[in-house]
């Protein structure tokens, strides 16, 4: 099994990476594969909607989006983490997203989603609902915890001190491998659930 993650952060050793190694530690006790892709200190352009992702099967901007998506299409499951800037995910994070689902076109239904936030103190729901946005609009399962997925704090390492916070990132970890170990097998035994031929309703006419 192998999950992919997405660190958000432009601080490749801030809290988001604390939070994200606890769960690292969970999955490798597990026997979970683990990749970490840093893009919050890339510069990332959002999408322009150009549509030439439906002809080609990949972003017409050939960067760090393309690559990330060929990794995703052997994982199991993926992890987004990201410092909270007001109340809301990191810019380059939510402009890397976009383009990543909307121009990825290989079926991500069952590969499981988990979302983690970080703050010194407010917007960590808002942000997590934000996150979890992009797994709902593609079949893909979200991993809960014991809590929201949020870890507290303001300079690298305080997010050490939160101890709650540190738990919660290891249960969802522990609940994440369960999930998609029981997947695996339910897909084994079952397969997939079917498809319907996707509907579009034009509200303008």
């Amino acid at each position: 099994m192998k999950v992919l993650i997405i660190n958000g952060s432009p601080k490749k050793n801030g809290n988001t990476a604390y939070a994200i190694n606890e769960m690292v530690k969970v999955f490798e006790k597990n026997g979970v594969e683990t990749e970490i892709v840093h893009i919050g200190n890339k510069s990332v352009s959002g999408c322009i909607g150009c549509r030439k992702c439906a002809e080609t099967g990949k972003c017409s901007f050939d960067d760090i989006v393309n690559t990330t998506s060929e990794k995703l299409i052997s994982c199991d499951g993926l992890v987004l983490a990201s410092p909270v800037y007001y109340a809301s995910a990191n810019g380059t994070l939510i402009s890397f997203l976009d383009r990543l689902f909307y121009s990825s076109h290989f079926d991500k239904t069952m590969k499981v989603g988990a979302s983690v936030a970080v703050a010194r103190r407010g917007g960590l729901s808002s942000t997590f609902d934000q996150l979890n946005k992009y797994f709902t609009i593609s079949g893909m399962p979200v991993a809960s915890s014991s809590y929201w997925n949020s870890v507290h704090g303001r300079v690298p390492g305080d997010a050490e001190q939160d101890l709650e916070g540190l738990q919660t990132m290891r249960i969802l970890a522990e609940n994440m491998t369960f999930l998609m170990k029981s997947i695996a097998l339910g897909k084994e035994k079952y397969g997939l659930p079917q498809k319907e031929e996707k509907i579009f309703t034009g509200f303008i006419r």
